[in-house]
């Protein structure tokens, strides 16, 4: 499940053409090329506003596209890609119980930012060293922090990366198809990836919640 960006406040309704979404598109076909598999959905979340809000509107969002997923196909594990603002909701969305990881790209990290809902989660955080939107020294508090509360946590500095991930682009595409068929072909622990059941879809055809 694919979270793109947004605004830190703002109530404007979201649209699939802008950029925001526009920009997770080649993600999304990363996130597709990773598996041949047939038992996997891929969806893109749809927000209703552009901002965060003093409500974290996204991640509404997220447990609501979650919700849909269970009436869908019933319980089925999860994994979520989020860039900037929706690297943020999905770091916080991860506390849904079917959700087994999430790769953030260039995630907005503020302090404080809780943690204790991660223990037992897989997170990678990829964030380029020349990002002047969200700060990777964040990112690195941040799975710093991740650690502490039992996560299994890393980071990548993507050296020359930007935040709209247009600089180093191929390496931002192979770090996403790379992490989700490793979680993929998760096999042997409790909730294994390999175990995906439900209604099948075909992964070249995305939903959209």
């Amino acid at each position: 499940m694919v979270l793109h960006g947004g605004r830190e406040h703002s109530r404007r309704t979201s649209r699939a053409w802008h950029l925001a979404a526009l920009r997770m598109r080649p993600v999304l076909r990363a996130a597709v090329a990773s598996t041949d598999r047939r038992d996997v959905l891929v969806g893109e979340v749809r927000y209703r506003y552009q901002g965060w809000n003093s409500t974290a509107d996204p991640v509404d969002d997220a447990a609501r596209a979650l919700d849909e997923l269970r009436r869908l196909v019933g319980e089925a594990p999860v994994i979520l890609v989020g860039h900037s603002m929706g690297g943020r909701a999905a770091l916080r969305a991860v506390a849904d119980p079917a959700v087994h990881g999430v790769l953030a790209l260039a995630p907005w990290c503020p302090p404080g930012e809780p943690v204790a809902h991660l223990t037992g989660k897989r997170i990678l955080v990829l964030h380029g060293d020349r990002d002047r939107v969200t700060d990777p020294g964040a990112s690195a508090e941040y799975v710093r922090r991740a650690r502490q509360a039992g996560a299994q946590a890393g980071l990548v500095l993507v050296r020359g990366g930007d935040h709209a991930m247009l600089r180093r682009g191929a390496d931002w595409h192979r770090a996403t198809a790379a992490f989700v068929a490793q979680l993929l072909r998760a096999q042997s622990a409790p909730g294994s990836l390999e175990g995906l059941s439900g209604r099948a879809c075909a992964a070249k055809d995305p939903l959209h919640w």
